[in-house]
């Protein structure tokens, strides 16, 4: 494998960008290896350590370093040597917030050089001269996070920021930063195709001519803080968004507190995924767009929400048909609902990812929906309390589910202890075996502090192991509800 071409390898290595272990043991294969693995390693700054920031500061120009020194700013870098690569070069994600926090704590682990009142001025200084590098040296970037509303830090301006930003294509930021930097990315930037808005007390006035220049926006998140609910600022960039991009959003995540009024969803005909995470007394609007269609729907997700059963299932009898992955709420409160639950298996038959609850008596319901959706792929069942067993969900999947489902995922709730017994797991993994393809994913969330799972039983980790190299359980993990990859 060493001996593989580059552009091989770098596809290969695509496939651990998230596990920076196996990354870092690459670096000592050869030239190669290394350089492809650096590029991945230096990929995302949030994947940056505070050791990542002394080697910034050793490739600063001449010039910045000078500026560092004439402040009082001497940050020792472990490494008097020339950098091995121009690793600004092959950062493709930033965060300015990020990158402000790192530097002060880069600095305070340098405190002997920093008088503490001073520190804010100085993070600023260092930060400023690592943002200017960066404009210089990233050919093309992808992503940018902009959310501390920080006037001093104007990225256009800096040296490079044209050639830097003028692909970038997903842009997080929140609504009250500078005026002139929205102003100045509207000139250079009109391609974002995902953008994430964090509704603060104001909205700058640069917002609007950014969002009105680009072309081909097709992912839209806004998101309204609790303490700004009644200045709804939302509101101000809605017409905005639906006379611009009405034909080309295909993604709308809406979250937060506020009074909006949901009818204007109903413009984006070109809908593949929506999700709508508000607090319970804002679905009062659903009713708006429980008789709308959405031809192209493919992924429905209402997170943490109440809404009213009626309204969804009316909405879900409407757009059901074309619908791929359906997540309805996880955690505390009434989440789970049979009426709702038995609408999914009759008018939602092209599932392949479903998280939904079912209580202690409606099992047959569960195996309704397994009967079903033929094409399911994963399954994200609630267990404990009022809700299904794990020896009741894990018979159902592995008795009525179609050959096509892989994953199960088993979501504990609060406060909730395993019961499944080893030979109860042992029985799921011999009818199992039966099945083809044989090979399965099981996924465990529960409560860092407060569940009990059947992981926790060294019995059942004993069979889960002994599978896993029988080649049955192709993963295993256990997850927390924190985790965005789950839930």
């Amino acid at each position: 494998m060493s001996k593989l071409p580059a552009d091989c390898l770098s596809e290969i290595f695509k496939y651990f960008e998230e596990d920076q272990i196996t990354l870092h043991s690459c670096l000592l294969v050869n030239r190669l290896w290394c350089e492809i693995s650096v590029k991945l390693l230096w990929r995302d700054v949030w994947d940056y350590s505070t050791s990542n920031y002394d080697t910034l500061i050793a490739c600063l120009p001449n010039e910045s370093k000078e500026i560092l020194y004439n402040n009082g700013i001497m940050v020792s870098t472990s490494n008097s040597k020339l950098p091995a690569f121009n690793y600004a070069s092959f950062c493709k994600i930033l965060s300015i917030d990020r990158i402000y926090n790192k530097v002060e704590q880069l600095l305070l682990k340098s405190k002997k050089y920093i008088i503490p009142r001073d520190l804010d001025d100085k993070t600023f200084i260092v930060a400023r001269e690592i943002f200017k590098l960066f404009m210089t040296q990233i050919p093309s970037l992808m992503e940018l996070d902009f959310y501390k509303n920080t006037s001093k830090v104007i990225l256009t301006t800096y040296p490079g920021a044209n050639d830097c930003l003028k692909n970038l294509s997903k842009l997080n930021c929140s609504s009250d930063i500078s005026s002139e930097f929205f102003y100045q990315l509207s000139q250079i930037c009109h391609n974002i195709q995902s953008l994430n808005i964090t509704f603060e007390k104001v909205n700058s006035d640069g917002l609007s001519n950014l969002i009105s220049v680009q072309k081909n926006l097709k992912c839209l998140g806004l998101k309204q803080q609790a303490q700004y609910r009644g200045d709804n600022k939302v509101n101000d960039i809605i017409p905005l968004v639906t006379s611009k991009h009405y034909d080309t959003l295909i993604k709308l995540n809406l979250s937060g507190n506020y009074d909006v009024s949901l009818l204007f969803v109903a413009e984006f005909k070109n809908l593949q995924e929506l999700e709508l995470s508000f607090d319970y007394y804002d679905f009062e609007d659903f009713e708006r767009l429980q008789y709308v269609t959405f031809p192209n729907l493919q992924i429905l997700k209402i997170p943490f929400i109440f809404v009213s059963y009626e309204l969804l299932i009316t909405f879900l009898k409407n757009n059901g048909n074309n619908l791929r992955e359906f997540y309805i709420g996880d955690g505390e409160g009434n989440y789970s609902d049979n009426s709702l639950n038995l609408v999914i298996a009759k008018f939602c038959p092209k599932l392949r990812k479903l998280s939904t609850g079912f209580k202690n008596d409606e099992i047959e319901t569960l195996q309704m929906i397994l009967k079903s959706c033929i094409y399911l792929e994963s399954i994200k069942i609630w267990c404990g309390g009022e809700y299904l067993s794990e020896k009741e969900a894990l018979e159902s999947v592995v008795k009525y589910s179609h050959e096509n489902l892989c994953e199960i995922i088993l979501y504990h709730q609060y406060y909730t202890q395993s019961e499944l017994l080893p030979d109860e797991l042992e029985s799921f993994f011999t009818n199992w075996i039966h099945r083809k393809p044989k090979s399965i994913s099981l996924i465990i969330i529960k409560d860092e502090s407060f569940s009990f799972s059947l992981d926790t039983d060294e019995k059942n980790m004993e069979i889960i192991k002994r599978y896993i190299k029988l080649g049955i359980v192709n993963k295993f993990k256990v997850a927390y509800y924190e985790d965005d990859d789950y839930n």
